[in-house]
């Protein structure tokens, strides 16, 4: 799909862009053809399964990694031609806390205040200024060995905006932690987009796209299949559903009988995870009138659900219906085939 024209000042953007890994005789494309832009001052999420390209896309847009085709800017910077120049407009945070372990919160940031330029001085103050900002003040002294998931992905994340960067990348910062500290991660992220930085995102789950983003691309196989708001998205789905549980398998027979709908066993009823019963799911407009058509037939019938939704189509909803599944990763690429990593 070929993207909106971008932005003068747009914060990232990826035009036809691919990446091929693996083996000269064995190839694997993992970015095929990947236009994406962030506008400034903007969440963009990529979206995606593991395999689908997400970590490769952050790898180019941050240095690490080499495209072959197509072009690229990052704060206005090929990454190609001036790598140094895009490194110091950007912070990144990855799925794991790179930091020393062995040394205190205090001592990483200060360091890394050093070595991005920063004074004595400064660098102590801006350090500071962050543990406070990520409530880490309290475990500033304390060794990062000591910290826990949510606090380390904190300080992870405080390290990667210790030299002001325009852009700031996260690849799945809140993958392995539990609702509690995802929810808290997703706090500070809000507080940096507020603050006016643009933020380029990763992740697997639907909720952080939802909940983060003001645009999503979804990729899958190396291409994005498609990009906009979430609300945008979610009406490329179209029909809307109900979902009624029945207690029993019978009850569903008498529902899709009365709903002059397919027998019961071809409408995807499934047994859900709490085993309360089936879940029957129809198409619907939405509209009240035939909501209550609904209810008053299976009424008559006879058929009392357990419960029953009007769920507003989802993201998931989205990937499903644009690539007809939900994850496909690619097959294992050989690590010491990549392509040329970007020098200094």
């Amino acid at each position: 799909m070929r993207p909106r024209k971008p932005p003068a000042d747009a914060a990232v953007v990826m035009a036809d862009v691919g990446v091929t890994l693996g083996t000269a005789r064995r190839p694997v494309p993992v970015l095929n053809g990947v236009d994406l832009v962030l506008p400034r001052g903007e969440v963009l999420a990529l979206l995606g399964p593991n395999g689908a390209g997400k970590t490769t896309t952050i790898r180019v847009l941050t240095t690490q990694l080499r495209h072959q085709r197509g072009q690229v800017t990052v704060a206005g910077v090929d990454p190609l031609r001036h790598p140094a120049r895009v490194r110091r407009h950007i912070g990144v945070a990855g799925q794991q806390v790179s930091l020393d372990k062995r040394q205190t919160g205090l001592e990483n940031l200060v360091m890394l205040g050093r070595l991005s330029g920063l004074g004595r001085r400064a660098a102590h103050d801006r350090a500071h200024g962050l543990l406070d900002e990520f409530d880490l003040g309290v475990a500033s002294e304390r060794l990062v060995e000591t910290y826990s998931g949510g606090m380390g992905r904190r300080l992870d994340l405080a390290a990667a905006l210790i030299g002001r960067p325009q852009v700031l990348f996260l690849d799945e910062p809140t993958t392995g932690l539990d609702p509690r500290s995802r929810t808290s991660l997703w706090e500070v992220i809000r507080r940096i987009v507020a603050e006016g930085s643009s933020v380029f995102l990763t992740t697997q789950y639907l909720e952080e796209a939802d909940q983060l983003a003001s645009r999503v691309a979804l990729v899958d196989g190396g291409r994005v299949v498609a990009e906009g708001t979430p609300v945008d998205l979610k009406r490329r789905v179209g029909q809307a559903r109900l979902e009624f549980t029945l207690a029993t398998g019978p009850d569903a027979v008498r529902a899709a009988e009365a709903l002059d709908v397919v027998p019961a066993a071809e409408l995807g009823t499934e047994i859900d995870r709490e085993g309360a019963g089936l879940t029957v799911t129809l198409p619907t407009d939405g509209s009240v009138s035939h909501v209550r058509w609904v209810l008053e037939r299976l009424e008559h019938s006879g058929v009392a659900p357990v419960s029953w939704a009007m769920p507003e189509p989802t993201l998931d909803d989205v990937f499903l219906s644009l690539t007809g599944h939900l994850a496909r990763p690619l097959d294992a690429v050989d690590a010491s085939a990549e392509p040329e990593e970007m020098a200094s």
